[in-house]
């Protein structure tokens, strides 16, 4: 259940660590530092802490994942997907509400893990997932119009129509330095070489933009100048959140939506990793380990992180096969950031705009949208209103009313799928063509065929359809096409037993498959019914019809009945 891939790594394949792997390893994991700084920065501002709250998080939160993880590649930190979140928690109960719901949701992790949902998560829809997703790209978007024209702005508005109302009525404020500042970045960024993978293009442009403002003295915004000196916000001295009971049921759903997003975006990273490197990780491993390292970062005051999909893939593309290279590049972030600080500072805000610009880019789906009307419209319909609440409501509410209306449109398929034949020669496989119409013929049997799984969607059509037959007295419900029945289907199955034993009508069930069969089982349906009323086949179902109608008009004619 829990078995990081270090720990077995070393105790199984102790020859894999050879020098040059180990070497190249933490070559990855230099690369990777360099890439997580400046987002790591970006993303501690953008969800609405002091820049050091999100290096904390990369440097804590990043070293306990790839020491737990159960993927070898995958780098944790904070993320875009998070931001949304933390930024309404911070507006609603502060910096120790944060620490509060980051230590929730670890814990929530750890029972996920421990509870085997590894797997289960997989199962969340793509068009919820889609929809939230860029939903996030969009907010993200959005927050960094302020620093991207150097607007000036304080206490923007969360609401996103608010924000953008603002944002048009003060464009006039725009500072056009920080503009061109901003275009500047956006142009180096998009025409960047990739052949220089080795310095990547974010670090290469804060470099840059960072000495241009300094030297030239640019009426441009930096972390300094915004939030003075950070130094003080990088403690790692862990300080354990106070637990407030009213605070923390406050909290409670804030904490599941982190640990939910946690989970997907972690098992998602790993996922694509496992396609990049050819391996498989251990989905319930992850989510514990993701649970450690929230935990771990609510300890040391920093903000929720998660598996990185971009850092994660960078690391796999500079060589990273271990989780060493995750371990080395949480220590060199926490060397960097202790030796390079009082240079860190002098980031200008824009630059950091512009970071997030590119981030919000790569996570929108373009294509999810473009082939909307090509989808099933139960799934384009989930994806429209998750993303719509995202944006213009709250992501809490876009996940838990996604989730509802999926599970809902999940049903009405289902019950689309399931059902009841009569018509067709299909019904009458098994039996000699030249025996179809007579078999069709005999008074008093009627045949069904449910295809389909037989759940509570389909269960109440099957019983309105059943409950029209009169003057009826056999009928055969052939069950070859129902792989599965749940608790309500059975129901529906007992009613019709009842409404049969009334009227004095056999019942009788052929071909079941293996689940369905478990379930009346255990309900002891068989032996409500009878034995003799299963058959195995449908030649065998209708000798049994045959021998109830022959015996029954035999009883009839006995004792003169009409």
């Amino acid at each position: 259940m829990f078995k990081p891939k270090l720990f077995t790594l070393l105790k199984n394949k102790p020859k894999e660590f050879t020098f040059s792997r180990i070497i190249t390893d933490i070559n990855a994991g230099l690369i990777v530092a360099f890439v997580a700084i400046p987002l790591s920065i970006a993303f501690g501002i953008a969800s609405g802490v002091v820049p050091g709250k999100g290096l904390i998080t990369a440097i804590v939160a990043g070293f306990l994942i790839s020491l737990f993880s159960g993927s070898r590649v995958q780098i944790g930190g904070p993320t875009g997907a998070l931001v949304v979140i933390v930024y309404g928690i911070i507006q609603n109960y502060g910096t120790n509400g944060l620490v509060t719901a980051t230590a929730m949701a670890g814990i929530l992790l750890i029972l996920m893990g421990l509870l085997k949902f590894g797997k289960v998560i997989r199962y969340i829809p793509d068009p919820i997932t889609t929809g939230f997703t860029n939903g996030i790209a969009v907010i993200l978007f959005s927050t960094q119009i302020n620093d991207f024209f150097g607007l000036e702005l304080s206490n923007i508005p969360a609401n996103f129509i608010d924000k953008w109302a603002l944002y048009i009525k003060t464009i006039g404020n725009l500072n056009i330095a920080t503009f061109i500042m901003g275009v500047a970045v956006l142009l180096f960024v998009g025409f960047y070489p990739k052949k220089f993978k080795f310095f990547p293009a974010s670090l290469a442009v804060l470099i840059f933009s960072t000495l241009i403002v300094h030297f030239f003295n640019l009426p441009i915004d930096t972390i300094f100048s915004r939030f003075g000196d950070i130094t003080e916000s990088i403690d790692f001295a862990p300080h354990i959140p106070g637990l407030n009971v009213a605070l923390m049921s406050k909290l409670f759903q804030p904490a599941l939506t982190i640990a939910i997003l946690v989970g997907i975006e972690s098992l998602l990273s790993a996922v694509v990793a496992d396609g990049m490197i050819g391996k498989k990780h251990r989905s319930n491993t992850e989510l514990i380990a993701q649970g450690i390292a929230n935990l771990g970062s609510a300890v040391f005051g920093g903000i929720p992180a998660t598996g990185a999909i971009a850092r994660t893939a960078t690391n796999i593309n500079n060589g990273g096969r271990t989780p060493i290279a995750g371990i080395a590049h949480a220590i060199f972030m926490l060397i960097l950031v202790l030796v390079f600080i009082k240079y860190i500072v002098l980031i200008p805000m824009v630059t950091l705009a512009c970071i997030l610009f590119t981030v919000a880019y790569r996570m929108m789906d373009f294509g999810a949208f473009k082939e909307i009307l090509k989808a099933p419209v139960s799934d384009s319909i989930v994806l429209i209103t998750t993303f719509a609440l995202t944006v213009f409501a709250d992501l809490v509410y876009a996940i838990e009313i996604g989730m509802i209306l999926a599970s809902f449109l999940f049903m009405k398929r289902m019950s689309d799928i399931a059902n009841i034949d009569t018509s067709s020669h299909d019904v009458y496989e098994g039996i000699d063509e030249d025996k179809i119409e007579k078999k069709r013929k005999i008074k008093g049997i009627v045949l069904y065929e449910i295809n389909g799984p037989f759940f509570f969607g389909a269960a109440s059509t099957f019983v309105e359809y059943i409950e029209k037959i009169k003057d009826c007295k056999v009928i055969i419900l052939r069950m070859r096409k129902v792989p599965a029945m749940d608790e309500t289907g059975y129901h529906a199955l007992y009613k019709i037993y009842k409404k049969c034993a009334s009227s004095n009508t056999s019942l009788i069930l052929c071909q079941i498959q293996k689940q369905p069969l478990k379930v009346l089982k255990n309900y002891g349906f068989i032996e409500i019914l009878g034995r003799a009323n299963f058959a195995l086949n449908i030649d065998t179902a209708f000798k049994k019809a045959e021998e109830y109608i022959s015996y029954v008009e035999e009883y009839n004619n006995t004792f003169h009945i009409k």
